[in-house]
């Protein structure tokens, strides 16, 4: 009697051992197949206050390609450029491209600054302003300034929309030297003619209700132009002023957020006069870390704000973390 009891248990006792050892791959099996890999992507937008001012910062889309050289550093060989994305942790023959148009509500206006790749590059995952714009709580006939730094495809693609305009209550504001550049009848041949083609696409038509401005032009009172020529020749940079607090916007002064400012005096594929955009980049750079002030450029990792501190051959590009929250 006393053995049967005893091995009563021991059989329960191992059964129970068994049970629990199996509980957990039963357990993690189930959860898996409860959670799903969820698909949902982000906003794909950043808002801080400055000053009296809202900015909010809009991802139009990231493109991956091969490089960074020879479009970045094109005037050095392959292994150094390697070596100088190793050195900041990056991969040696592939970067990812962003691009960011920028909103300023000043309380009167809603400014809208550059507008992406528009419809053409949906397809690509692009072309994302209007909808992302929409997540961040504003529409496109709520835009009452429309500004474009320059004229390549990425700043001007999202003006058109199925052949008209795609902010229908705004006004635009460009520089008068890169309209005249990229209008001039001479464009339409060679190298330029695909950029004259889109600018006679997506800008011309839009000319009646265009104010032209060079350096020193106004957006309007706390938005102020500068130009900063090298990338295209019309290339304008901008001010936002407000509540005694500066912010720059770099548009395309600098492309690649370590090649263009560790390295400023490298040759970028982009940049119409290479040797005027280096200049250009250390004139603006500097005065942005001497200042220390915020930036906002196109083409900086997302969500594209941030500051620069002096090095010895260049810039260090700094993210703003909560800095602009304070």
């Amino acid at each position: 009697m006393t053995v049967d009891v005893n091995r009563r248990a021991v059989l329960g006792a191992a059964a129970l051992a068994s049970a629990s050892l199996a509980l957990p791959q039963i357990m993690v099996r189930a959860a898996s197949a409860a959670v799903p890999i969820a698909d949902a992507q982000n906003s794909g937008f950043n808002r801080f206050k400055f000053g009296e001012f809202q900015v909010t910062t809009i991802l139009d889309g990231l493109r991956p390609g091969d490089g960074p050289h020879p479009i970045f550093g094109q005037n050095q060989s392959a292994e150094a450029v390697a070596e100088l994305m190793e050195a900041n942790l990056l991969p040696t023959n592939k970067f990812v491209n962003s691009f960011t148009p920028i909103l300023v509500n000043t309380g009167s206006e809603l400014i809208l600054f550059d507008t992406g790749l528009g419809a053409g590059a949906r397809e690509n995952g692009m072309g994302q302003l209007a909808s992302r714009m929409a997540a961040s709580g504003y529409k496109p006939e709520d835009v009452t300034v429309v500004v474009i730094s320059h004229m390549h495809g990425d700043h001007i693609g999202g003006l058109m929309e199925n052949g008209a305009p795609a902010f229908a209550n705004a006004r635009y504001v460009m520089g008068q030297a890169e309209y005249d550049f990229w209008t001039a009848p001479e464009r339409m041949s060679g190298p330029t003619v695909g950029g004259a083609k889109a600018v006679a696409a997506n800008v011309k038509p839009l000319a009646e209700k265009t104010t032209f401005v060079g350096d020193g032009g106004e957006v309007v009172s706390g938005l102020g132009a500068m130009l900063a020529a090298g990338h295209t020749p019309g290339h304008l940079i901008f001010t936002v002023e407000s509540g005694g607090k500066t912010l720059v916007l770099t548009a395309d002064t600098a492309n690649h957020y370590v090649a263009s400012l560790q390295r400023p005096d490298w040759h970028v594929q982009f940049d119409a006069d290479k040797d005027m955009a280096a200049a250009t980049r250390r004139k603006v750079f500097d005065m942005i870390a001497t200042d220390r002030l915020p930036f906002i450029g196109y083409h900086m990792p997302f969500p594209a704000v941030g500051y620069v501190e002096k090095l010895e051959t260049g810039y260090r590009y700094v993210p703003e973390t909560y800095q602009l929250d304070l």
